[in-house]
């Protein structure tokens, strides 16, 4: 039996990281296996990759490029075979991020970013994905006296236009 796949999405600081281990303990007490990941990440080179990603200054369109190498990677080498294996996934980030970050946030054409997801991975979508919503004050005042990344410097039009996609998009799911 195949596991199930849940991700976690949502703007930085929202809880993300935070409520995953509690959302895999949850999941954990109805399924045998349950691993948690994250991306971009997950394995060594798509680890390396998240560094650069992170750290690196880089047109839009090369950072969507690098983050759908590491996804292809990360789904090839971890999520595919634990889902196979009948083993429930818990990812902090998936598909869903790069619309609202590089799509939303940095206006690479949504078309592009739906063709490098069939490619990176095919027929693979969360069985369930969270929300996380928080206000730009709020993620502010969390990531406070944390050394920030380059999606965490943004400016506040940046983090609401992501923001404003997640909702879209958790709205459309609904329908």
């Amino acid at each position: 039996m195949r596991g199930k796949f849940v991700t976690l999405e949502g703007v930085d600081g929202a809880g993300k990281s935070t409520h995953q281990k509690f959302v895999a303990d949850f999941v954990a007490t109805r399924a045998p296996h349950v691993i948690q990941t994250r991306e971009p990440g997950g394995t060594d080179l798509a680890e390396r990759l998240r560094q650069a990603i992170l750290s690196d200054p880089m047109a839009p369109e090369v950072e969507t490029l690098l983050l759908f190498a590491a996804r292809a990677d990360h789904v090839a080498r971890v999520i595919r075979p634990a889902l196979e294996a009948g083993t429930w996934v818990v990812c902090d980030r998936f598909t869903d991020a790069t619309a609202a970050y590089q799509g939303a946030g940095k206006g690479v054409p949504g078309d592009l970013i739906e063709r490098l997801a069939a490619a990176a991975h095919p027929g693979l979508i969360p069985d369930r994905t969270l929300v996380f919503d928080c206000s730009f004050e709020i993620s502010r005042k969390r990531l406070q006296g944390k050394t920030l990344d380059r999606f965490e410097r943004e400016d506040r039009a940046f983090f609401e236009r992501v923001r404003a996609d997640y909702v879209d998009q958790a709205t459309d799911e609904q329908l």
